[in-house]
């Protein structure tokens, strides 16, 4: 473990778990640089297809401390951990957020800029700024409108009221809805799933859906049509037909 973060494996799918549990994994710039070099790890390791990023039961991730930000005077929190967004949205392996427990503030920023997110009924979601007499800066403002639209973002945010696994799961938000007792092998069977995919294809193809969040719908189809190009120019696009054709599973081999 490096700077509360634990890397491992199960099979393609790499796991990197946030683990410090004297600060319930509140989100230092310390730990969201040991956060982005754990992922970057995984994603530069050939055999890794998904990552997972987890938590623990009781906690996915909280915002920084309080008291740092009432030192803070004037000074915008989020400056120091900027770069750490563009770091994570640079991976270009999908990444499965775990989440059990709370996942406030910059927790629950971390995992909506994850690709997807596997919660339980005990899992709670929100962003609490308001109550600081502040606004969530890494992203929660943008993101949670593109999902939920602007109603249910502002009654979130404005409020700052915490929101359970299963309403998240009703909105939308949450892809699995996973048993308390299961919720880490929810996310690693989820990502397993991926990892068994052609895998210049999976990443070609999160490209394209996260260029709807960037471009109009002509540029999208546009980003869409070039992507599809790239796909068709693989080595695993013949091997992914030819197994169709012939009954079998696929071997691809990233190429």
């Amino acid at each position: 473990m490096a700077g509360g973060v634990q890397i491992d494996r199960d099979g393609r799918v790499g796991i990197c778990r946030i683990a410090s549990p004297e600060t319930r994994n509140a989100l230092s710039p310390g730990l969201l640089n040991a956060i982005a070099q754990g992922l970057e790890t995984l994603a530069s390791d050939p055999d890794t297809r998904a990552i997972v990023l987890a938590g623990s039961d009781e906690v996915f991730a909280t915002g920084a401390d309080p008291a740092t930000l009432g030192a803070a005077g004037s000074e915008l929190p989020h400056e120091a951990t900027a770069a750490f967004w563009d770091r994570l949205a640079a991976i270009e392996l999908p990444i499965v957020a775990a989440t059990s427990g709370w996942a406030l503030g910059t927790g629950f920023e971390l995992a909506l800029a994850c690709d997807m997110i596997v919660a339980t009924k005990a899992t709670r979601l929100g962003q609490p700024e308001v109550a600081l007499g502040l606004i969530p800066g890494g992203g929660a403002t943008q993101r949670l409108t593109r999902v939920l639209g602007k109603q249910r973002t502002m009654e979130l945010i404005l409020t700052g009221r915490r929101m359970g696994g299963e309403q998240a799961y009703k909105y939308g938000l949450v892809n699995v809805l996973a048993d308390k007792r299961h919720w880490f092998q929810a996310a690693v069977d989820l990502a397993t799933g991926i990892a068994e995919r052609a895998p210049i294809a999976v990443r070609l193809a999160k490209r394209a859906v996260l260029a709807a969040d960037r471009e109009n719908l002509e540029e999208g189809l546009a980003t869409e049509r070039e992507l599809l190009a790239q796909a068709m120019a693989t080595e695993d696009r013949v091997e992914g037909v030819n197994a169709f054709l012939e009954g079998r599973p696929p071997r691809f081999e990233g190429r």
